[in-house]
């Protein structure tokens, strides 16, 4: 049985995530696969470790996520909510580092939606004077 130490939600755009955190060597898994090869863009698999980075738990913890909807910069930036979440319930002293870094504030920037009568959220159709 294993002990989950801390769970954490992470929302980004249209992506949810949830993140158990557990006590291991520093291994990653994003729905079942290596973070590596979840997210094959280096930048989004520095993004989800960063949590871990600046709390000094790089190869304290393991880690499971469940990520869903969006894309792969929304669902890194939910696994990174989610992770320090987690990371805050495991150890409430991790609260500042996160906290001072933005870890742990919601991105709350969403795709704006269509207008009727326009061509997308805010460009209009080609005015014709004639």
């Amino acid at each position: 049985m294993v002990k989950n130490l801390g769970i954490g939600t992470g929302r980004r755009k249209t992506s949810v995530a949830r993140v158990y955190v557990r006590s291991g060597s520093g291994k990653i898994s994003v729905n079942g696969k290596e973070l590596g090869d979840y997210f094959p863009q280096g930048e989004h698999s520095i993004m989800v470790r960063q949590p871990l980075m600046v709390t000094a738990s790089e190869n304290k913890f393991d880690v499971l996520i469940n990520v869903y909807g969006g894309g792969n910069n929304g669902q890194a930036g939910a696994c990174r909510h989610g992770l320090a979440r987690a990371l805050c319930q495991v150890d409430q002293t991790n609260y500042t580092s996160l906290r001072s870094n933005g870890y742990l504030t919601r991105d709350s920037r969403m795709v704006e939606r269509k207008k009727y009568g326009r061509r997308g959220a805010r460009r209009r159709f080609q005015f014709s004077k004639r």
